[in-house]
């Protein structure tokens, strides 16, 4: 039988919605959950991993979302917390964990509401999702925003020149301290993960003094915060409802070749889940080509793009944006996935485009910047900043 949820934690606000058999699936029990004020055009939003959960972690968003007047539908992705067993109790088979199936959940839910059309909204693997759901199901969207947009496995080469531009061949502080960690033997998975991170969350106020304490030091409490943040390895814990990779993360390998091939170079983007590649299946091949459908979208599309996005670099959605008929980039200081890292700047967004105004976003950028942080992952740099600062103090 599987872990299940305290039943303390459950959101009251969940619905369910039963989901019948199919070639791959059993019969299970969609979780899903609609809050604010009913509006003619509501408004999916669609989480990252493979792994969130999107009834938990986002009742703060939600709470937020239906006080700016938003109609928000979150779809608990299968395999995931409230969306993760069949009626009998049993973990989904891998089988079920294909991209098809959880975009035509969404469908089922649009169904079950009496909804025709909605904003369908998606972070980081979430906008693979979103689009993949606009090329299977166009008649359902009404306009579409990507928050980190992810198009397609083949992005990996792009993902590389990015970090090691920024890393490795640029004539800055950050690259002499990263060239230094790698001469010194400190293993280079691991390395970019923390970089990676620290750049994402804090820019280089926050990379160059974990980057040097790393240097002085064997270890210290932000290079190991941000590794356990960061690094995806056998010791990747499950917390139920908020981040189940173990079944979902089968998408990740089969359909979006998450296991990619290394090229044997330092600081390699492909190495991310090379630890635990063997526990899922080889990539199968990606059921979509994106670059293909995007430009059959006749609907508004919004890309968010955070300036500091190290996993899904800035020019993926330039690209994105130069093919689809209807697109509006707006570039923010952040690095990946505003739903995660500066939430009340995708609400923002979320409601130019749900009011038409979709096309004022850009000019609007630096007010969206000042906008405040909220959420756990807005603290991690203020975290991290304190404690280098306690390591520098402390330390010789």
């Amino acid at each position: 039988m599987a872990q299940q949820i305290p039943p303390q934690l459950a959101d009251r606000h969940a619905r369910h919605l039963r989901r019948p058999a199919t070639d791959t699936t059993p019969d299970f029990d969609l979780a899903y959950t609609r809050g604010g004020p009913r509006g003619s055009t509501p408004v999916v939003v669609i989480p990252g991993g493979p792994g969130l959960g999107s009834l938990l972690p986002y009742l703060g968003f939600r709470r937020r979302a239906a006080q700016g007047g938003l109609d928000v539908i979150m779809v608990e992705h299968r395999g995931i917390g409230f969306s993760r067993t069949d009626l009998g109790g049993h973990d989904l088979p891998s089988s079920a964990m294909n991209i098809i199936e959880v975009i035509d959940d969404i469908a089922a839910v649009l169904d079950r509401e009496g909804i025709a059309q909605a904003h369908i909204v998606g972070a980081s693997y979430g906008t693979y999702l979103a689009s993949a759901f606009g090329a299977r199901h166009p008649d359902r969207v009404a306009g579409m925003l990507l928050d980190s947009a992810l198009q397609s496995a083949e992005s990996l080469n792009l993902e590389r020149h990015t970090v090691r531009e920024l890393f490795w061949h640029a004539d800055t502080a950050a690259a002499e301290a990263t060239h230094a960690l790698i001469d010194a033997g400190v293993d280079s998975r691991i390395l970019l993960d923390v970089a990676r991170a620290a750049y994402e969350l804090g820019g280089d106020e926050l990379l160059l003094p974990v980057l040097r304490q790393r240097a002085n030091h064997a270890h210290t409490a932000a290079w190991s915060a941000l590794q356990l943040y960061a690094t995806r390895d056998r010791s990747i814990a499950r917390f139920p409802g908020i981040y189940e990779f173990d079944l979902s993360g089968v998408i990740g390998f089969r359909e979006l070749g998450y296991g990619g091939h290394p090229d044997g170079l330092p600081l390699d983007p492909a190495l991310t889940y090379s630890e635990i590649a063997d526990l899922f299946p080889a990539f199968a091949g990606e059921p979509f080509d994106l670059a293909e459908e995007t430009p059959k979208f006749p609907w508004p599309l919004v890309l968010l793009v955070g300036r500091r996005d190290l996993r899904t670099p800035p020019p993926i959605a330039r690209a994105v944006a130069a093919t689809a008929q209807d697109a509006v980039l707006v570039h923010i200081e952040n690095g990946h996935s505003a739903l995660e890292s500066h939430p009340l700047v995708l609400l923002n967004a979320i409601r130019a485009l749900v009011r038409g105004r979709e096309h004022s976003l850009p000019a609007a950028s630096a007010a969206l910047d000042r906008l405040p942080r909220r959420g756990l992952a807005a603290r991690i740099p203020e975290l991290l900043g304190a404690a280098t600062l306690i390591e520098s103090t402390v330390r010789p």
